[in-house]
């Protein structure tokens, strides 16, 4: 939100959530295919998916280097990533025979699993303190699995039910919504594809050329939003290796493009099919919203098919994102 657009401050009575809120730790609740319909009705579902929209049109149009206000808990998040960035270098990788899934990685897991409520409770005041343990799991289950030395897009879903649960408790505010994508989340890009060649971690869940892409989604999402009614980029461009190579400092999606073809070989629409075909699409506006029902549709198979494999899906073990809260809280963050 431009700082001429900004809405007036919350009342003084939604500047916290009540104080007889109950926060729970996150359980696994789907078990079977019918548990999908469940899920996909929940409010929790409506809510996650509210934040995303809510997002998607925060930025529509924006440059990164958009001037947003920067609240102290978008800085304290980005401390906290910091951290985690310290921590990778820290934890340098380890000889082994294997070429992928450095086991450096579980080290560096071992001291978030250790260190992850601490880290919370640095980001959530002190009112709140009883939300922290459940909040935490999300950031655990954010940087990929120790177990399979994976990342993928249902980690990445987790990172932004965790920045969904900081909005519901109302640590974030509506002010914060730009800052959220523009500093948090670029942050955790950075943080993430970090892990992901130190350890040369393996995507969960890949469907291969099939796929948008091995570890990401969410920017694809933000980051054609963003090029919406762009004067001059069209999604033919983004196939552009000049076009990528002047504007992905400005352009989450076209950063994204730039890091596909660092970390891959061989020809764009070889190695990645479904961006290729996207990029014959006319408009930014009609990439966006198909990303939209790819993602929707993407959230209900990830969930059910890693659900069978044992695997980490959206959200893993922790898909219910109401908080603990009744009720939602999100609607006092965002949709004021």
């Amino acid at each position: 939100m431009a700082e001429g657009e900004r809405q007036p401050p919350p009342d003084s009575s939604e500047e916290a959530p009540p104080a007889t809120q109950n926060f729970i730790i996150p359980k696994k609740e789907i078990h079977t295919v019918p548990d999908m319909g469940k899920w996909k009705r929940s409010q929790a579902y409506a809510d996650y998916i509210g934040f995303i929209l809510t997002l998607n049109e925060g930025v529509k149009g924006k440059k990164l280097t958009f001037e947003y206000k920067v609240s102290e808990a978008i800085e304290k998040l980005v401390a906290l990533l910091n951290t985690l960035d310290r921590w990778i270098d820290e934890t340098p990788p380890v000889d082994q025979p294997s070429r992928f899934g450095n086991k450096a990685y579980r080290t560096w897991y071992a001291k978030l699993d250790e260190e992850a409520e601490n880290l919370v409770a640095t980001v959530v005041p002190t009112h709140l303190a009883a939300a922290v343990p459940e909040v935490a799991v999300y950031l655990k289950e954010s940087v990929g699995n120790s177990t399979r030395i994976d990342y993928g897009t249902g980690h990445e879903a987790a990172f932004a039910a965790f920045l969904c649960c900081l909005c519901k408790i109302g640590v974030l505010r509506v002010d914060d919504q730009i800052a959220i994508v523009f500093k948090v989340f670029n942050r955790y890009l950075e943080v993430m594809r970090k892990l992901q060649k130190t350890y040369r971690m393996e995507p969960a869940g890949s469907q291969g050329v099939w796929g948008l892409d091995d570890f990401q989604f969410l920017p694809f999402i933000w980051g054609s939003s963003q090029l919406i009614d762009h004067p001059y980029l069209e999604p033919r461009h983004f196939v552009d290796e000049k076009a990528v190579n002047e504007n992905h400092k400005d352009y989450m999606f076209l950063e994204c493009i730039l890091f596909i073809t660092e970390m891959k070989t061989g020809p764009f629409a070889e190695h990645s099919n479904q961006l290729w075909n996207i990029s014959a699409v006319p408009s930014w506006s009609k990439v966006n919203q198909g990303l939209i029902r790819m993602y929707k549709a993407e959230m209900g198979h990830k969930a059910s098919d890693h659900q069978k494999a044992g695997s980490n899906g959206c959200f893993s073990d922790s898909w219910n994102i109401r908080a603990g809260l009744e009720p939602s809280l999100l609607s006092l963050c965002l949709y004021r």
